[in-house]
């Protein structure tokens, strides 16, 4: 089992699953998860997953190699936010999910299909399904990760986190495999 998040994160989890393959298992921070144009963008989980699957942008690390930006450009014509850039196929891949969250599904049981569709090996899980999002205490005020990170290019003076909902995550004591013949 490996813990990770972000560009980093990833690069490891690649080089873990050429040795591990199917045997790796990776759970991946969901702290800078946000939600932008309505939908719910997992960042950390799906350069770990583009990693894995050979789609990662070499230049940047994040988003999709080969992608078109057509949506972002007509986003930013038109006057809306485009601090954080999202690819066409990337915002394919946000919009997939956010449909599956609001039908019912669980964060975890999205991201095992959107795995498997892309051929990734490795178990990929969020470290959490239900949003705990960083909050960033500035002197410019509180701000979710993403926009203190990217938008604002962390340049605000950081003050404290909160990690809002933390309180209310689900304890994962009862979930975890026992070894044969232990109780």
């Amino acid at each position: 089992m490996a813990l990770c998040g972000g560009i980093g994160g990833a690069k490891l989890a690649l080089g873990l699953s050429h040795i591990l393959e199917d045997r790796l298992c990776i759970v991946v921070n969901t702290g800078d998860d946000f939600h932008l144009f309505g939908l719910q963008i997992c960042p950390d989980l799906d350069t770990v997953i583009y990693t894995l699957a050979g789609l990662a942008n070499p230049a940047t690390g994040w988003g999709r190699a080969d992608e078109s930006w057509r949506c972002m450009e007509t986003i930013e014509a038109l006057g809306g936010e485009s601090w954080f850039r999202l690819g066409d196929t990337d915002l394919a891949m946000h919009a997939v999910r956010t449909e599956k969250l609001a039908q019912g599904c669980r964060l975890t049981e999205v991201t095992e299909e959107i795995r498997e569709r892309l051929g990734v090996a490795s178990r990929v899980l969020p470290a959490a399904d239900i949003a705990i999002p960083t909050l960033i205490e500035t002197d410019r005020g509180t701000m979710p990760f993403q926009h203190y990170f990217v938008r604002e290019r962390c340049t605000p003076v950081v003050r404290g986190f909160v990690y809002a909902g933390a309180a209310a995550a689900p304890s994962n004591r009862g979930h975890r495999r026992r070894s044969a013949g232990r109780r």
